[in-house]
């Protein structure tokens, strides 16, 4: 995207006044529950600029995400559910907007080992661990520690042996919108006993708005010049190959269906694109941009900005039509698309994948920035 916006002049989306049209936002109504013996809500967030974004305790989820198009129009950029019972008596898409962990991604068969002693997790996908196993932090409800017009700070203590991982963890993530028109996500965690950890934001994104059509006319860039490549069950072979050639070059603004139906191996052990990024990186703990994507029609240009090394894109390939969003349309094939940054899938039974072993006085930190304007 770097040469589009050598020739395309970005623009702010933003003035410093707030939105001209009333938005529709969820009613905190039904939002309002008791689940684990612990109180459910939700909470709405607004920055100086305009977006408004709002959020739910339970496993962290991004409900909607306000930002406007280029004319100023706002839609709700996110897909979502219009009541908590829908997230907790899902009977659809189970990962949509949550924090995910403790391991998300993929973890072989659900095994691992640290210092000699072995670990079986829960199996809740293919014969694999997903996302944390049966009820990772997408499913458990968060303390609200404090929250502000633009800022909520969240933790949790996940004991030890939860979805039997080791050690007590300590979790804090802070949610925030800030004056640049970025939703800001800080991640910290702590532990009393070697363990493994791997957060990262499910936040299906659709920039014409919800159900309002396929991502696959989406331009992404991808600044990244590797990929991990999977098996049949979606778990890297351990090899890092180049993109150089393959449909998986994302390092110009390419049309996310452009090449997503070749006949390629990749594609089809991931039904299209559902693969990690090895992102080109200067240096290794220093924020950066990761990724863009842009929708012609609208305007909208969002920016993904990240420390860790990886980046996971899917392309809603799962999605069929059955599950209906908020606003009562129908979420079909590929019309939602997310991009989350992480370390590797299956690092602990990767040796050369980055490490994502957390030991007691280290402290696990990720920084992930979503930023939006319009071009």
């Amino acid at each position: 995207m770097k040469n589009l916006i050598l020739f395309t002049l970005v623009v702010s989306l933003f003035s410093c006044s707030k939105p001209k049209e009333k938005l529709k936002l969820l009613d905190e109504k039904a939002f309002s529950a008791e689940v684990d013996g612990k109180k459910v809500s939700l909470y709405t967030l607004e920055s100086k600029s305009g977006i408004v974004l709002q959020v739910t305790n339970l496993g962290l989820r991004v409900v909607s995400l306000w930002a406007p198009d280029k004319n100023g129009k706002f839609d709700d950029v996110t897909v979502g559910y219009e009541s908590i019972d829908r997230y907790i008596n899902n009977t659809g898409e189970r990962f949509l907007g949550p924090i995910v962990g403790r391991y998300a991604n993929r973890i072989a068969k659900g095994k691992f080992a640290i210092d000699g002693k072995n670990y079986q997790l829960p199996i809740n996908n293919n014969g694999q661990t997903l996302h944390g196993g049966l009820k990772g932090l997408d499913m458990v409800i968060w303390n609200v520690d404090s929250v502000s017009k633009s800022t909520i700070y969240f933790s949790y203590v996940s004991p030890d042996g939860e979805e039997g991982f080791p050690g007590n963890l300590k979790i804090n993530v802070a949610y925030s919108l800030t004056d640049e028109n970025e939703f800001k996500i800080n991640y910290q965690a702590t532990t009393d006993a070697p363990t493994v950890v791997n957060l990262s934001s499910h936040t299906f994104f659709n920039l014409k708005g919800e159900a309002n059509g396929t991502i696959t006319d989406h331009l992404l860039t991808i600044y990244a010049s590797h990929t991990t490549p999977i098996d049949s069950v979606l778990i890297p072979t351990g090899d890092i190959a180049s993109v150089a050639n393959t449909p998986f070059d994302f390092r110009t603004p390419k049309a996310i269906g452009e090449r997503i139906n070749q006949n390629n191996q990749q594609l089809k052990n991931g039904l299209g694109y559902d693969h990690n990024w090895v992102l080109d990186k200067k240096g290794t703990d220093s924020i950066q941009l990761a990724a863009e994507i842009f929708e012609p029609a609208s305007g909208r240009l969002m920016q993904i900005y990240t420390d860790q090394p990886g980046l996971q894109f899917y392309s809603g390939n799962f999605f069929d039509g059955k599950v209906k969003g908020k606003y009562g349309k129908a979420i079909k094939y590929r019309e939602a698309v997310a991009l989350e940054t992480q370390k590797f899938p299956d690092s602990p039974n990767q040796p050369n994948f980055p490490s994502t072993r957390l030991n007691p006085g280290q402290v696990y930190t990720q920084t992930c920035i979503y930023k939006f304007s319009v071009k």
